[in-house]
């Protein structure tokens, strides 16, 4: 058994100034605090990778920076599924015995950072080193190719994808610290610029500031604890060329096996937090794991189900379409906020509905890596 016992997060965008260490430290202190720990209290890191500050000792640098001295430390990538294989392997480590009280962060300064030209060179290297890299293709390109793909499959459109930016614009506009809080409507998204069709500029998150933290302890030492019931991962593939199918994906299998481990169905779910890279990352997932079936998701998202009052709240800070992607520590957001709503502390943006049970669903690479987390609310 293992709880998430503490939560920081700092606001996504320009953080002028800041390097990857300053945000991760400034995460990380906020998580300490919220968790009512000192630093000698914690005993195991783990903590993501930064684009932006490429160390291949992260975890220890990271431990000496903040001055503590675990006896577990690991870093690890799995592109965007990162951040919650990050809490599943803490959450494993608590449960194993091999600490008491975890600290999983991760940050990065990626707008301020980088040129533009070492973002396109790192959204480059996602393809296959040899039969894909060199010809070109930059992430967005990928997913615009799963886009096409897909809506031949199962009859989404351009307005479908829409809706699911919008829903995302108007929950970050009840958050201060979104990067994107404009708001926006189906009209806009379809007249944004084209970046790989069918996608376009308000269908793709933006580049961010930003870092995210959180204690996982073995025993619930604050008063805002949320029990981690369930914990899957699935991987089919590395890249495009090699995937089996482009309508189908390891999200549903991971997402069985989480819910299998808590004794839950989708019907249980009350808060789902589902990483949102692309317009349609999120409808994919959505549709994959069940909260919607095929060619659904958009109309879903307008009927309101997915809002602050509706049946599944969903990314109701924004998701990384809004609030903002930060590397690592852009899924690790979905996660701050499913735990402020579930343990009732989100203030205005507070869901009606008080839920047991929430789900997170990360994914890395091109659709490649999945994991699955179930949280209950004790």
């Amino acid at each position: 058994m293992s709880w998430i016992t503490g939560v920081g997060l700092t606001p996504f965008g320009r953080h002028e100034g800041c390097s990857s260490m300053d945000l991760m430290a400034t995460a990380a202190q906020r998580a300490m605090a919220d968790a009512g720990l000192k630093r000698k209290d914690i005993d195991g890191l783990v903590c993501g990778y930064a684009t932006t500050f490429p160390h291949i000792m992260l975890s220890t640098l990271f431990a000496e920076h903040f001055g503590i001295q675990p006896r577990y430390a690991h870093a690890a990538q799995v592109g965007g599924a990162t951040g919650f294989a990050l809490i599943m392997l803490a959450h494993l480590i608590v449960q194993g015995g091999a600490a008491d009280h975890v600290m999983v962060v991760a940050g990065e300064n990626r707008l301020t950072g980088q040129t533009r030209d070492m973002t396109m060179q790192t959204l480059a290297q996602a393809g296959h080193a040899r039969y894909e890299v060199p010809l070109g293709p930059t992430v967005p390109a990928y997913y615009g190719l799963v886009a096409s793909r897909y809506m031949h499959e199962f009859g989404t459109t351009e307005r479908d994808l829409a809706e699911l930016a919008v829903l995302m614009r108007t929950h970050a506009m009840g958050h201060p610290g979104a990067q994107l809080r404009e708001p926006i409507a189906v009209a806009d998204v379809l007249a944004s610029a084209p970046i790989a069709p069918p996608l376009k500029l308000m269908d793709c998150c933006p580049i961010s500031d930003g870092a995210a933290a959180f204690i996982i302890s073995r025993e619930p030492v604050s008063q805002h604890c949320l029990r981690i019931v369930g914990a899957s991962q699935a991987h089919t593939h590395q890249h495009v060329t090699a995937a089996r199918d482009l309508a189908n994906f390891g999200a549903k299998d991971s997402m069985a096996r989480a819910m299998a481990q808590a004794g839950i169905g989708v019907g249980n779910v009350g808060y789902a937090a589902v990483y949102d890279s692309f317009t349609i990352t999120l409808t994919i997932l959505l549709e994959e794991i069940g909260l919607c079936g095929r060619g659904e998701a958009g109309v879903v998202a307008a009927s309101g189900r997915f809002g602050p009052c509706g049946e599944v709240p969903l990314n109701t800070h924004g998701g990384l379409l809004s609030y903002g992607h930060c590397g690592v520590a852009g899924a690790l957001a979905h996660l701050a906020e499913a735990h402020v709503q579930m343990t009732r502390r989100a203030g205005s943006r507070q869901i009606t509905r008080e839920p047991n049970l929430a789900m997170l669903h990360g994914d890395g690479g091109i659709m490649s890596s999945h994991v699955s987390l179930i949280l209950e609310r004790s």
